[in-house]
């Protein structure tokens, strides 16, 4: 065999060799519920572009973006379905419960009703295709830079006795914020690497 025939022996080889293509980041989808007001837009765009909106645009029906993220060493795209808090909506959020791997319940510290709700809106997840029991779930007790109404020992152990982790946060300083988040995804990924 030629040297030449060598060579092109050598270079069909190496083009019949695979090259693994680039593992696709993993994709996560999170919601967000609770009251109207309770600051659940401004979490996410506090976390999403690091920057807070003081003017309360209400959400209609349902808001979605994307954010790329690293947890723990994995590429992730975090998909947020942030669902309206107005009553008025129901019938176009309750379309986006299905499937979600992570929930963002929010109540405003300064808004006791929004605290009360709670259990109502983990009674909708469950109805409509979201088990908070089975699904890795915060409770965040927003606008602490506000005047509270609802006390942290409160929050805290209604998240302990649902089985939910809790945080206290302010959208419009950022406190807590990524902490919180971080940990929301943390505990999605936990979750999906145990179904698989």
């Amino acid at each position: 065999m030629s040297t030449k025939e060598k060579k092109n022996t050598s270079n069909s080889k190496n083009s019949q060799l695979k090259v693994p293509a680039p593992k696709a980041p993993t994709r996560i989808k999170i919601i967000s519920i609770g009251a109207g007001g309770c600051g659940k837009s401004c979490l996410i765009k506090r976390f999403c572009e690091e920057r807070f909106v003081s003017k309360y645009i209400a959400t209609i029906g349902v808001d979605y973006g994307v954010k790329p993220v690293n947890v723990d060493g994995v590429d992730v795209r975090v998909n947020f379905w942030d669902l309206s808090g107005h009553g008025e909506f129901f019938e176009v959020r309750n379309e986006f419960y299905k499937d979600a791997q992570g929930i963002l319940l929010v109540y405003d510290v300064s808004d006791r009703q929004s605290f009360e709700d709670c259990d109502g809106w983990l009674t909708e997840a469950s109805k409509y295709g979201t088990e908070p029991t089975t699904t890795p779930c915060i409770l965040c007790a927003n606008k602490t830079d506000k005047k509270r109404v609802v006390e942290k020992e409160e929050g805290a152990q209604y998240a302990a006795s649902r089985g939910m982790q809790y945080f206290e946060t302010s959208a419009a300083t950022g406190e807590q914020v990524e902490t919180m988040f971080s940990d929301l995804f943390s505990r999605v990924l936990v979750s999906v690497n145990n179904r698989s």
